[in-house]
């Protein structure tokens, strides 16, 4: 009997034993799973377990489109010379187009992506005769004689198939179309209400131009040059440097003395002559010697006192010299 009621005092222990001995040997893990198959606490309470959190559903996946090209705002005067001059067509093209974005009644800017995006011989018409480049020649200059616009140098340079419109090589082959009647630059001239009328805004009309050009054939080279000289003072004085310096450069490709008319002419001669000293340092560097240095003949017989391009021009002479020993 006295087993018995020992036995009786001695169960309620029982759990605090098994706790102890359980805490020894498995840590918490043990414990906790005790806990849970007596169902009580010390305090005789039932220990309740959180049940654990569901699993947050993943974010919903966004498709965002990708960024769009930041292109830079050129002036068009930068998209020519940067892209157009130099043969980066496509580069040339988006510039153009995020330019007309901003300037839609730009009819320059129409008129060179329309050259950039039209079939140059849709457009000029079949190769029917040949020219061959003169020292100092550039794309405007031949399409400011052949085709009356020295605008139209883009649309030339593609129908010969140009991969850099600024490297003429002197002697060089181009083709020309058969006529050598002005053609129209504008985008949108076949459309346009009077197609014989283009870049009015310039003060320039086709009409002028077919005038001049039925009396070239009376005219000296001398008065030529002069005549051509005033039109590009013309357009100079209303922003449009880049035709206006095409047509400079051919009238002293006819006379290559002709004096300056004014203070306006001497302007473009100084902007002509560093336009000139660039383009034939490109040609130095690639080693074209014989255009690199008609260019700086060109270069000091307007200004004899350019002190770059006589050192430059001795280097060429030089460099020349020492490939032609070899």
């Amino acid at each position: 009997m006295q087993t018995s009621l020992r036995s009786v005092r001695l169960q309620p222990w029982k759990p605090a034993l098994l706790l102890l001995l359980a805490i020894g040997l498995g840590g918490c893990d043990l414990v906790n799973s005790i806990k849970q198959k007596m169902g009580t606490g010390f305090g005789g309470h039932a220990t309740a377990h959180p049940a654990p959190a569901a699993a947050s559903a993943p974010p919903p996946v966004v498709d965002t489109p990708p960024p769009t090209e930041s292109l830079p705002d050129l002036p068009l005067a930068t998209i020519v010379k940067k892209d157009l001059q130099t043969g980066h067509y496509d580069e040339g093209e988006k510039a153009l187009r995020h330019y007309l974005e901003t300037h839609p009644g730009d009819h320059r800017a129409q008129s060179l992506l329309h050259q950039l995006t039209v079939d140059p011989v849709q457009m000029l018409g079949a190769p029917a005769r040949t020219h061959t480049v003169s020292p100092g020649e550039s794309y405007s200059t031949v399409a400011a004689h052949y085709l009356g616009d020295a605008n139209l140098f883009l649309v030339l340079a593609r129908y010969n198939n140009a991969s850099n419109p600024s490297l003429l090589r002197s002697g060089a082959t181009l083709q020309l179309p058969a006529s050598q009647k002005r053609i129209s630059s504008d985008a949108d001239a076949e459309t346009s209400a009077t197609p014989a009328a283009v870049n009015t805004d310039a003060g320039v009309h086709s009409s002028d131009l077919s005038r001049s050009s039925d009396s070239s054939r009376a005219e000296s080279p001398v008065q030529k040059a002069r005549r051509l000289e005033s039109q590009g003072v013309a357009l100079y004085q209303q922003g449009d440097k880049d035709r206006a310096l095409a047509l400079l450069d051919q009238a002293l490709t006819l006379d290559p003395k002709l004096p300056p008319s004014g203070p306006v002419s001497v302007e473009m001669r100084k902007e002509l002559v560093a336009n000139y000293h660039q383009r034939a340092i490109v040609l130095y560097r690639d080693q074209h010697l014989d255009q690199a240095i008609a260019l700086w003949n060109r270069v000091l017989a307007m200004d004899p006192s350019y002190e770059p391009a006589a050192v430059y021009r001795a280097r060429a002479i030089e460099l020349k010299q020492r490939l032609q020993q070899y």
